[in-house]
């Protein structure tokens, strides 16, 4: 029992990624309304309480929601990412790939932005 208990304990903590070793920022979208950029009319928009997917090339390891803001924070060992939209059903836009490198034992700082295809 002792030893089970052990490598229990031993697989938790190799399996279970870092909290301070990750992926943290806001996603916006844009541009929001057609034609040329007017001063002091805002051309994006966060994209709020969104479900997006991280992958490796082995596939799916993550996935998170943003929030209100379009900010989220994803805890990820060490490697090479991809961000993307969770189920993209089709139409104008992209929402990612958005490729990001995780660094060991710090949180890679993003801004991303989604274009709508809006022009």
């Amino acid at each position: 029992m002792l030893l089970f208990s052990l490598v229990s304990l031993s697989f938790a903590q190799t399996t279970a990624p870092d909290s301070s070793t990750g992926i943290e920022g806001v996603i916006s979208l844009g541009p929001i309304h057609g034609g040329p950029t007017r001063e002091g009319i805002p051309n994006s928009a966060p994209v709020a309480n969104t479900a997006f997917i991280v992958t490796d090339e082995k596939g799916t390891v993550a996935e998170f929601n943003t929030d209100d803001t379009g900010h989220f924070r994803v805890s990820l060992p060490p490697g090479h990412y991809s961000v993307s939209l969770k189920e993209k059903k089709g139409g104008v836009g992209r929402y990612g790939p958005f490729k990001v490198d995780v660094s060991a034992g710090q949180v890679a700082k993003v801004q991303w932005t989604c274009d709508t295809g809006m022009r």
